[in-house]
């Protein structure tokens, strides 16, 4: 069974320059009903106006992974790495004992479109680390391809947490399928498109959770990009 939390249903702010969506409770948005699901604890959807983004700030005990749809995200840390992340690449980084980052869009022309992700790590108190990587669209496109895993599997980011994240494209009529393994518990978050999952209908914005052991069959009725959480 899916329990659906519809885009509508998120919370949500406009800063003028950040038009932000959140699936949790975050910041000045509070919902006792979503505070998180399993380690799962933040999916902001961000809009950045051209030319403008998060200052320095800082962050401890915690797995943030960067996600761009669109545009580029211009990202420097107190690590000292210095980057733009654009589609088709992620971004890990553990904050750990403490980082201090700015995330920028990096264009003065065009909006930059990203999801923002924090994983509850395993352990607190761990050294801050940092990776990034392109994961090309043909290893995406019509499959679902690991890209954060615990142990760094298959050219994954490694993650501080007993979590796995995969990313798929898929084409009208395709589909993807995911075995669930009795005690785990699956996150599915639509980041473009519309597809159909259990019979339930998902577009863009909306994200479903299940703990039910088999698989999970995800199918596109539009043109879609999809993120699948696999988490303890």
């Amino acid at each position: 069974m899916l329990t659906i939390r519809r885009a509508e249903q998120r919370g949500s702010a406009n800063h003028g320059w950040l038009d932000t969506r959140h699936t949790f409770s975050f910041a000045d948005y509070y919902d006792a009903n979503h505070m998180g699901f399993r380690a799962l604890r933040v999916i902001n959807e961000d809009r950045v106006a051209p030319g403008k983004g998060f200052g320095t700030h800082g962050h401890r005990d915690m797995e943030i992974i960067s996600y761009v749809l669109e545009g580029g995200l211009t990202h420097r840390d107190s690590m000292g790495n210095g980057s733009v992340i654009r589609p088709g690449e992620v971004q890990r980084m553990s904050a750990g004992t403490g980082v201090r980052h700015s995330e920028h869009n990096a264009s003065q022309e065009q909006p930059v479109h990203f999801l923002q992700i924090w994983i509850v790590p395993s352990q607190r108190n761990l050294a801050p680390s940092y990776e990034q990587r392109a994961f090309a669209e043909a290893e995406r496109a019509g499959s679902l391809r690991l890209v954060v895993d615990p142990d760094g599997r298959d050219g994954a980011l490694r993650i501080n947490a007993d979590a796995r994240l995969y990313a798929t494209s898929l084409d009208v009529g395709a589909s993807v399928e995911h075995e669930l393994s009795a005690g785990r518990h699956a996150w599915i978050q639509v980041a473009r498109g519309v597809i159909e999952v259990d019979g339930q209908t998902l577009k863009a914005g909306d994200g479903a959770a299940t703990s039910d052991a088999g698989r999970l069959v995800l199918s596109a009725i539009e043109p879609a990009e999809v993120l699948v959480f696999d988490l303890a």
